[in-house]
């Protein structure tokens, strides 16, 4: 089955060239040209995916990516400005997985979509009793791309989820940004990218703490990021 993609962006045709590619790579793809059509879109469920770009008339996209995440954690990547380090950290603040700098390849796009999507899906279903990792009171069903702290559902993008899955499996002991990256975001690491320190501020906001009080996400020093395992 194509997985669909609903890429938003104003430019008619980088839109044109981007779609051509991504249909010749066998992805489905719907165009729309701003910010409330792309949010409606986005709600229908029918994509595995949504480009978007933050330089939109009207509704640009950091606003169209805030209104998405109030009832959507559908994976986005986002088209930012090369050098518009400003916008990539509030995108990523705002819940997006991923960004790309433009002026980009429609290879390159295609090769970060595959990656987050990858991720995304995880392994195939199994219908058998799924298999629950715990730490302390987070508990994560990988199959399932379900986490929960204290009983709690954790409402956790995609690449959130990744991030998490990889330091609840090397629980107790640091994993570098590196690996990170590799393991969670599908790529090697960049050099000055920060989307696993925002990532990763973002989550300790949304798991809890330990009996000491201390977040359960620690960063150790030249290291990289440490999961407290109780």
């Amino acid at each position: 089955m194509k997985s669909k993609v609903l890429l938003i962006d104003d430019d008619v045709e980088l839109v044109s060239m981007f779609k051509e590619y991504l249909e010749q790579e066998g992805f489905e793809v719907k165009a729309v040209h701003d910010g409330e059509a792309g949010t409606a879109q986005a709600f229908t469920g029918l994509y595995a995916i949504a480009i978007l770009d933050v330089m939109m008339p009207r509704m640009n996209g950091l606003e169209t990516l805030r209104r998405i995440r109030t009832n959507s954690q559908l994976p986005i990547l986002m088209l930012t400005g090369r050098g518009d380090d400003t916008d990539r950290i509030v995108g990523l603040e705002l819940g997006a997985d991923d960004y790309v700098a433009k002026p980009c390849t429609p290879r390159e796009l295609t090769a970060r979509i595959r990656a987050i999507l990858r991720r995304a899906q995880g392994a195939p279903a199994d219908h058998s009793q799924p298999s629950a990792l715990t730490v302390g009171q987070l508990t994560m069903w990988p199959e399932q791309r379900r986490a929960t702290w204290a009983g709690n559902k954790l409402e956790l993008t995609s690449t959130e989820f990744n991030l998490l899955e990889v330091l609840a499996r090397n629980a107790g002991r640091p994993v570098s940004k590196n690996t990170l990256s590799e393991q969670g975001l599908g790529r090697p690491l960049a050099r000055f990218d920060r989307n696993i320190d925002v990532h990763l501020s973002s989550l300790r906001h949304k798991l809890g703490t330990i009996a000491d009080g201390r977040s359960c996400l620690q960063t150790v020093y030249r290291l990289g990021y440490q999961l407290i395992k109780e």
